[in-house]
């Protein structure tokens, strides 16, 4: 039987983490390309440290009005250090050692292996590879809360700072979050870290402990910062050195921050910089909104859901779900009806999620799930459309 009463922690990072800057990068050269061609291929892949920002990986685009597809890459390769540049004046990074306008960016984007490319074009998976899907009742948002919390603690943070209201802070940051379950539920946060970087030396581990403490207490429901919470704030001092110029960034180096926290299985694979051919992604991203949907539709409390793949093959190899317990029908009558709901195809994917759009860099930090659908098609995988349609399948 699961545990109902145990404590479980999970963290997330600021947008100006190292690691978060270069999946925003990589992520923004993604929704480029796609906004160029819908069909683009993409593996971009991004590191960052003190002064210097390095883009590799390969890139595709199909030929078009005559054009091969080689001659088009030239056209947009002029605009790729812009973009990160971009991203980091955006994030708010304008140090002396690392700075929008002076660090150095070098681009080695190439064109995309053709046999790799030739499996795409047969609709095949992008490669190999096993993808979870995870989806619990004890949020609204039918996440687990650990990592819900730790995202939108950073999230109010950020948004604060750029708004003005917080302009001592740094872009960087790390959040944790230890939360007590009595009966299978969230009932308290037993610890809370922030670790905050300070543009002004001067600041004390107290003195940010006091600005943030607001944003704190609102991003977190009602009672559960209480008087037994304790606290750590920059539990090590100073914190004014902070992203690349601290410690070196490389993309897809927090996956489980991405995902579910370390709440559920992880196949391995990062998200960002890859085009939704790449099943690391858009079948991550479908099995998230079937565990959902099998949630949203009562059919269990608390859904994980695994899909796997060979590259150049279409169809899934497997499918495997489980209810932990707490199904309402078979855990195999759930695994037919996921099949038959949704084409998990990656063509079918694409499609049913509408993912050959720029929907890509506001994924990039605050986690790629429990966020709300948005009108231009961004987090489709978050909506549960699909609910009725598999309860009335059981």
């Amino acid at each position: 039987m699961t545990r109902q009463n145990y404590v479980f922690t999970s963290e997330s990072v600021s947008e100006g983490h190292p690691d978060k800057v270069c999946d925003r990068i990589s992520d923004a050269i993604l929704d480029y390309l796609l906004t160029e061609d819908p069909r683009a291929r993409v593996a971009c892949e991004t590191f960052a440290t003190t002064g210097l920002v390095v883009i590799g990986g390969e890139i595709g685009l199909p030929a078009r009005d005559g054009r091969p597809g080689s001659e088009r890459l030239k056209d947009v390769m002029g605009r790729i250090s812009q973009i990160a540049r971009d991203c980091i004046k955006e994030i708010g990074y304008e140090q002396d050692k690392f700075h929008w306008n002076t660090c150095h960016v070098l681009n080695f984007l190439h064109e995309q292996s053709v046999d790799i490319a030739q499996g795409v074009e047969r609709e095949g998976a992008g490669d190999q590879g096993i993808m979870f899907g995870y989806a619990v009742d004890e949020t609204p948002e039918l996440m687990p809360a650990p990592i819900l919390y730790s995202h939108a603690i950073l999230k109010a943070l950020a948004d604060a700072r750029k708004a003005g209201d917080l302009p001592m802070l740094g872009p960087d940051a790390k959040s944790q979050l230890t939360i007590r379950y009595a009966d299978g539920k969230p009932v308290e946060v037993m610890q809370l870290v922030v670790s905050h970087q300070h543009l002004d030396p001067r600041l004390t581990s107290a003195d940010v402990q006091a600005l943030v403490r607001p944003y704190i207490e609102k991003a977190v429901p009602d009672g559960w910062i209480n008087g037994g919470t304790e606290w750590h704030v920059n539990p090590t001092g100073a914190f004014v050195i902070g992203g690349p110029d601290g410690d070196a960034g490389l993309t897809g180096r927090k996956i489980i921050v991405d995902t579910y926290g370390g709440a559920a299985p992880h196949g391995g694979g990062a998200f960002s910089g890859k085009d939704p051919t790449k099943v690391d992604r858009s079948a991550a991203y479908a099995a998230r909104y079937l565990a959902k949907n099998v949630v949203a539709a009562g059919l269990a409390k608390r859904c994980t859901l695994q899909i796997s793949y060979a590259i150049g093959v279409a169809r899934p190899l497997s499918i495997y779900v489980d209810t932990h317990g707490t199904g309402v029908v078979p855990d195999e009558e759930i695994e037919k009806v996921v099949a038959q709901a949704m084409d998990l195809t990656p063509s079918g994917i694409r499609k049913h999620l509408g993912l050959d759009r720029p929907i890509y860099a506001r994924t990039s930090a605050y986690g790629h799930f429990g966020r709300a659908p948005e009108e231009d098609g961004g987090f489709s995988w978050e909506r549960t459309d699909l609910a009725g349609v598999l309860k009335a399948a059981v």
